[in-house]
This record gives C-alpha cells, structure tokens and sequence, in this order.
C-alpha cells in the first residue's frame, strides 16, 4: 500500500480494474507494476456467481445502459479499484532492460491503496505539465514508448482506433441529448495503459508457461505481404483500419504459450479485466491457484470449451454494442444543423468514385462519392444529407 497508484480509464467508467505503479531503480532502470483487481478474492470457482458469470461472459456497454457480468454493487464497490480505499490484487511487476524486453518479473497477490482516479484526458493533462510531483506517471509514459519500440522491433502492428463513447440521457423523449466522447488510442495516456496492459499479458503467459499451467494462450499470425501492402497507405486511421481488416482470427492454446506477431511477443494472456471479461477471470483462478501452491481448478479441455463460448456470446454482445452506437450516432446527426460541415479520413474505395470514409468527430463510417479528389488516408469534408437511425441510413456529400 505504499506504492502510489494511478488508475486511468473512461471518465464514466464503473468497473476499475486495473491500476498502475512505476519508481526508478538506484541503477537508472524503471521498475513497473500493474496491479489487477482481485475479483476471485470474492468469488469461489465454484459458487453460482461465477456460473452466472461464465452465461455472460463479458459487460455489455450501451449508449443508453451497462449490462454487467457481475452485480453492480459487487462489479462496483467490492470488486473495483477505488481511490483511497485499499484492495485486494493481483500485481505483476518488471524491471524493463535497456532495449525494452524484460529483465526480471513477479506475480503476486497484495493489497494497494489506488491514490488516483484519472480519464484519460486528466491524465493526459497531467503528462504534458510534466508536474514533478507526478514524476511517476512520466516514468510509466518513458516506460510505454520503449516497450511500443521494442515490439515494433518484433514485427508488433502499430494500429490506433478511434473509440467513441456515446451516452444518451432521455432515450424515450422525442429530443434525447446525446453526448460523443472520442477516445485517441495514439493519445499519450491511451497508449501507456494499452502497453502496460500487453506487458501484463507478456507476464502472465511467461508466467503459465514455464510452470506448466492451463490458461488461454493467445496467438496472432501475420501475412507478411499483406502486411506491407497496408503499411504503403498513409499513416493514421486509414492504414489502422486496414490493418485490422487483414488481420488473422486469433487462435488459441490452453497448454503453452504461443506466437503473437501482431503484438510482437512470443506469448500472450489476457488477464487485466476479470470483472468484465470471463476469460480473465478463468486466468485469475489458475494464475491465483498457482501462487497458493496449489493445482489449478481447471483444466485445458474446460478452458477450450468455455472460450468456444465467450466467441459466440461476446460476437451477439459486439454486435449489439455496435448496432445500438451506431443508432444513436445517426440519430446525433440528424440532430445537427444541415450546414454543418464534417472532417472525414478517406479508408478505403469500392468502387472508383465510392469511398469508405470514417468521420473523425463522430467515429462512424459512411460512404462518399469523391470521384478521384482524394486517395486512401487524407481527409476530406463532407455534409449529412440524410440521417436516419431506424433505417441505418446515413448519406453523405462531399463538399
């Protein structure tokens, strides 16, 4: 509980379950942690909350709601990270080599006291005042960059997503007010937790693999050429897009570690986000097990069966978080005044004139008819001409 500890996430974020730590070693190294909530502390492996968990799979968030997969109040006070309030965990620590990769790691159960509460726009705040109080949290950002280095080093894709977060107060009046948060994952502090949540997952799978231990191994191939076919776009949302359209389904082991070439690591487990994701929450119960000196409580051929599971309920779960952002999206347009001009990033072209493009202050895609005036990755105007949620219809004009 001496550590001081950042947690960094969306301003209207319920479920923290992740806080960070860094100090600077006597021989100019940095010393890392990455603290996950410890929500098997509450739950025992075999109580009806983790079965109930295990049909849900993961939270659902909606514009105008959370599904949670566990209570609230639990999801939220017990189990969450809270400023000032001390919490059980589960913290991994590294010392980083010069060059980035890891030098030395643990895996612990303790207890932390989260000093504070920031969104990713306070913490990005916070990281350009370069405040010496706060000398911490550069520490992680210095951290974050020479890890992103060296698994570019490593073949790692670089991709930033744009996220938006759409929130409704009012759903059922006739003018609901829609608000849009559009999250950067280039932005300084989107980037640093995105790093230290992969050196996490670098841990744990190190972690499971040299004691032998079931957990769900994540694996990524990459196709080379297609590869560089996409890196020649431009750089930015164009050539993210791209990438993530080309990449590989994920493949999976449930006994040993294996090759994740988009992350750039030998090994990789997701473990950062048991209170929300359940295969988290399975890795917490065989990672946790292990550190009592014990044997894990479930097997290869059950964490197969039940990640074949999370695939199919958490693509129904993506497809209505998708279906419901983009409603409301629509519905945001078709609010605005008709003469509004809109910034738009070229992504692609299905036909010779017809272009795929993302609008950047809205974070949704619609097509254009641009006729040759622009190529993939530069941006463009355009102007809503019809906006209708129910239908999906979104039509657009180049200026």
């Amino acid at each position: 509980t001496l550590l001081k500890v950042y947690t960094i996430d969306s301003y209207d974020s319920d479920e923290i379950d992740d806080g960070l730590s860094a100090i600077q070693l006597p021989d100019g190294r940095v010393k890392l942690w990455i603290h996950v909530a410890d929500a098997t502390r509450w739950i025992d492996s075999n109580s009806i909350l983790r079965k109930e968990a295990s049909n849900r799979c993961t939270s659902i968030y909606l514009p105008t709601e959370t599904i949670p997969m566990f209570p609230m109040e639990l999801a939220r006070d017990l189990m969450s990270f809270r400023q000032g309030v001390i919490s059980p965990a589960v913290s991994v620590s590294v010392i980083l080599s010069s060059d980035g990769s890891i030098a030395e790691s643990t895996v612990e159960n303790s207890m932390i006291q989260p000093t504070y509460r920031l969104s990713y726009e306070a913490a990005n705040e916070l990281l350009s005042l370069q405040i010496e109080e706060e000398v911490e949290l550069s520490l992680l950002l210095k951290a974050a960059n020479l890890r992103n280095e060296w698994r570019r080093s490593n073949g790692a894709l670089d991709v930033f997503k744009l996220s938006t977060h759409v929130r409704v107060a009012g759903a059922g009046s006739s003018e609901p007010e829609i608000s849009l948060s559009l999250e950067e994952h280039m932005s300084p502090s989107a980037r640093l937790v995105s790093e230290m949540m992969i050196l996490c997952g670098e841990v744990i799978s190190t972690f499971g693999g040299q004691r032998g231990v079931s957990l769900p191994y994540r694996g990524h191939a990459q196709n080379e050429q297609v590869k560089r076919e996409v890196e020649s776009l431009l750089e930015g949302q164009a050539r993210s897009v791209a990438l993530i359209r080309s990449m590989h389904r994920a493949e999976m082991n449930f006994l040993k570690p294996i090759q994740h070439s988009s992350l750039g690591l030998s090994g990789y487990v997701q473990f950062t986000s048991p209170i929300r994701r359940y295969i988290d929450l399975l890795a917490h119960y065989q990672v946790k097990a292990v550190i009592r000196g014990e044997n894990p409580p479930f097997s290869s051929g059950h964490l197969e069966l039940a990640t074949e599971r999370v695939k199919i309920i958490s693509k129904f779960a993506k497809k209505l978080q998708f279906d419901s952002e983009r409603y409301w999206m629509l519905e945001y347009l078709r609010q605005q005044p008709r003469e509004r001009q809109f910034r738009a990033v070229v992504l692609r072209f299905q036909k010779a004139s017809d272009a795929v493009v993302l609008l950047v202050e809205v974070g949704i895609q619609g097509l254009v008819g641009l006729n040759g005036k622009a190529r993939a990755g530069e941006e463009v105007l355009v102007q809503v001409q019809d906006a209708h949620p129910r239908k999906g219809v979104l039509s657009l004009r180049a200026i």
